[in-house]
C-alpha cells in the first residue's frame, strides 16, 4: 500500500500529510528502499547489483555499504570479490548473503523511507545482531517499517503494531508490549 504496489480499497495512505495516489509512482517509489525476504539479484557482479540502487556510486561508496550490511567479508572470499557474478537471481549465494546484498543496495540508495519485509528471515543470529545495529543508526531520521515473524528486529521499532489473524491486536513500544502481557510478550518469550 505505501509504494502503491496496490491503492487502498478504503481510508489513505500519507506521507507527510500527502495521499500517495496525489503523486507519480516514480516520485514516490524513488523515495522508498524495501528489502524483502525474497531478494531481486541479476545475472551480473555483486558491485552492479548493488550498485542498481545508484548507477552513479563510486565503487568505495559500494564497499562501504557492503559493510554496513556486513556482508564485505563473505564477497572478499569470492574469487573475484565485488566483480564475482551472483548467478540468475543470485543462485550463487545463500539466502542470508542475498539479503545482505539488497540490504546494501538500500544503504547505498540512502531513501527517506524504508520497508524491510522479514529482511533478515535467512541471517544467522550472529550476523543479525551485527547488522542490528547499522539498522539503529540507518533507521534513525527517517520513517522504517518492519515486517518480521522473528521479532529480535521488530523490538528496535518506536511504535509496534502486533497483527492476529488479520486485526490489530496491540500497539506500543517493546517495553510497552512486554509490561502489558498479551500476545507480543508470548511471542518475545519464546523467541528469546
Amino acid at each position: 500500500l505505501v509504494n502503491r504496489t496496490l491503492d487502498a480499497g478504503e481510508g489513505h495512505i500519507l506521507i507527510d500529510g500527502q495521499d500517495v495516489r496525489d503523486v507519480t509512482l516514480n516520485s514516490l517509489r524513488s523515495n522508498i528502499g524495501i528489502v524483502s525476504q525474497e531478494t531481486n539479484l541479476f545475472h551480473d557482479s555483486i558491485l552492479n547489483n548493488v550498485r542498481f540502487a545508484r548507477p552513479k556510486a563510486s565503487e568505495k561508496a559500494v564497499i562501504q555499504a557492503c559493510k554496513n550490511a556486513e556482508a564485505h567479508e563473505f564477497i572478499q572470499k569470492l574469487p573475484e570479490k565485488y566483480r564475482s557474478t551472483v548467478g540468475e537471481r543470485g543462485v550463487k549465494l545463500s539466502g542470508g548473503e542475498r539479503q545482505r546484498l539488497a540490504l546494501a543496495r538500500i544503504f547505498l540508495a540512502n531513501p527517506p523511507i524504508l520497508i524491510l519485509d522479514e529482511s533478515t528471515s535467512a541471517l544467522d543470529s550472529e550476523t543479525e545482531y551485527k547488522l542490528q545495529q547499522t539498522l539503529k543508526e540507518v533507521m534513525k531520521g527517517r520513517t522504517s517499517i518492519i515486517i518480521a515473524h522473528r521479532l529480535s528486529t521488530v523490538y528496535l521499532a518506536n511504535q509496534i503494531v502486533v497483527l492476529k489473524d488479520g486485526e490489530i491486536e496491540d500497539i506500543g513500544t517493546h517495553n510497552e508490549l512486554i509490561e502489558r502481557g498479551g500476545l507480543y510478550d508470548r511471542l518475545w518469550s519464546l523467541q528469546a
